[in-house]
């Protein structure tokens, strides 16, 4: 193999690792920043949150929470969901206590039931288009496999490249002497 072949291969396997780590990092790293990461299963949010996003979600003090939010919160059901507060709406027994009537943007009508305090997770920070699909392959034991698999080429390769430019190196040596 050419020193130049091996040159553009070492470039393009640094990139590729490179990548692999700023991925991690998207899925899993950033929660040393406090944030939770979440993949947008339906098109209720489109086109602010197209179906397959990752939304990074910052736990937030309900209260603070305004009109025009967009929050994730868990559903009666255990479903969680990412919508955008429409109203706030006083308890009716206690009106200190608060409620969030919240509304998918591209759907027609309001939630059927409201938010509590409790089921608030946190409100939306921002999000990355595409990457829930990646996300959920690598979830799936298929990617998982793959995954663990291009890491294995990516280091192999790195080692067989090193010991290439090793021999290459030796030989020029050789030849000098």
């Amino acid at each position: 193999m050419s020193q130049k072949a091996i040159k553009i291969w070492r470039i393009l396997s640094n990139m590729l690792m490179g990548g692999v780590v700023l991925l991690a990092f998207l899925l899993m790293g950033i929660r040393l920043f406090g944030l939770q990461v979440y993949t947008v299963l339906s098109g209720s949010m489109e086109p602010d949150y197209p179906t397959g996003s990752l939304v990074y979600v910052k736990e937030t003090d309900p209260a603070a929470l305004e009109n025009g939010d967009v929050i994730t919160f868990r559903m009666a059901n255990g479903t969680v969901a990412t919508h955008r507060i429409v109203e706030l709406v006083p308890d009716e027994e206690d009106p200190q206590t608060i409620r969030f009537r919240t509304k998918g943007d591209a759907n027609e009508i309001v939630d059927g039931s409201l938010v509590g305090y409790d089921s608030v997770i946190g409100r939306v920070v921002f999000c990355l288009p595409l990457l829930g699909y990646l996300a959920a392959f690598i979830m799936q034991p298929a990617g998982r496999i793959v995954t663990v698999a291009v890491a294995l080429i990516l280091v192999l390769s790195e080692v067989m490249l090193s010991m290439l430019s090793e021999d290459k190196n030796q030989n020029k040596k050789e030849k000098t002497l």
